[in-house]
């Protein structure tokens, strides 16, 4: 069977953690309902209760590096943030972006890996187009977001191998709502490969001397899936294979303008739940639709079930996905939907 997976236990390397804030310093936040402890590289962190920005912090910049999916602000330290990525989890300060006393708070984290296909890209830009920036997958990328880091003004730029028919020239920007743009100057009209990604001379990706985190993944079967779809904008919506049952699922409309989506199981988001979603473009608290079905996840897949920003009747979209569990495990036992 196809479905079989590179990955028995996806919790190894992507977890989906819920946690409440106490408003005091070190706060550890341990990973709950998962087979293995993960130390995280990648976390991502959203207060679902009022509007502040979504925090990213990576090992590669180092926690207290503070950059934002919902705007164009430059990286700052803030040692009252993120302070620690620890052996199952991480720690959080009394800063209200991740620790506000009694605020609900959700964190997507990954560890970086070639085998879960995941790799962190630290890299100085040099103006010059035809500029081929390193990465450790061993396999062509197919889905990558780049940000400058110490300047204002320029948003995380994102490629994403379905996005249209052109990737290697079209682009997406992380915090608007704003279909896909085309300029070859951003990945300088050529595909990544196993060993490269290549930028052009635009200054969001390349500019001279400026210090730049790319976040880069592989597709692997039973862990991760970025693919596309087209919208058939009604509430049966489009059935996406993926061969695993998600965990977290990103959506964003290509074909014209609509907010990022991000939904995954901790919240309710799935599967008859009361419709919470957040959008990584804004700094909007968690939507609550109560009643409301978004998605439903299922053993080998997903599907939308509401119009909206993922699903418009003839809209053309991209997604990545993370799994929970695999359809088939390696031992060929399937798992279950929920």
């Amino acid at each position: 069977m196809a479905a079989y997976t590179a990955i028995d236990d996806p919790s190894a390397y992507f977890k989906v953690q819920l946690y409440t804030g106490n408003g005091s310093a070190n706060h550890a936040i341990t990973f709950d309902d998962t087979d293995t402890d993960m130390q995280p590289d990648l976390v991502w962190i959203k207060n679902r209760d009022a509007t502040d920005s979504h925090c990213l912090f990576d090992a590669v910049r180092g926690a207290t590096k503070v950059i934002h999916s919902d705007g164009s602000a430059a990286e700052v330290t803030d040692t009252d943030t993120l302070d620690s990525f620890t052996s199952d989890g991480f720690q959080v300060d009394a800063d209200v972006k991740v620790n506000t006393n009694t605020e609900k708070y959700v964190a997507w984290c990954w560890k970086e890996s070639a085998t879960s296909g995941v790799d962190l890209v630290s890299y100085t830009g040099n103006g010059t187009s035809g500029r081929t920036v390193a990465h450790s997958l061993s396999a062509t990328p197919e889905f990558f977001t780049v940000r400058r880091t110490l300047s204002d003004g320029d948003s995380w730029r994102v490629f994403h191998h379905k996005n249209t028919a052109a990737p290697a020239t079209d682009y997406l920007v992380l915090d608007t709502t704003g279909a896909t743009a085309d300029n070859a100057a951003m990945w300088n009209d050529t595909a990544p490969d196993s060993s490269n990604f290549t930028l052009g001379n635009a200054g969001s990706t390349n500019e001279n001397t400026k210090t730049f985190i790319a976040y880069v993944f592989k597709g692997i079967q039973g862990f991760s899936k970025f693919g596309g779809y087209t919208g058939n904008g009604n509430a049966d919506g489009t059935f996406i294979y993926t061969g695993f049952r998600p965990s977290m699922v990103m959506i964003k409309k290509t074909s014209g303008t609509g907010d990022w989506v991000l939904h995954d199981t901790k919240r309710e988001t799935y599967n008859g739940g009361n419709g919470k979603d957040l959008q990584p473009n804004t700094t909007a608290a968690e939507r609550d639709d109560s009643g409301t079905n978004l998605m439903d996840f299922l053993s080998n897949g997903f599907k939308t079930r509401i119009a909206d920003n993922q699903n418009a009747s003839g809209g053309s979209y991209i997604y990545a996905a993370f799994a929970e569990a695999p359809f088939v495990n390696s031992n060929g036992v399937p798992c279950n939907a929920r």
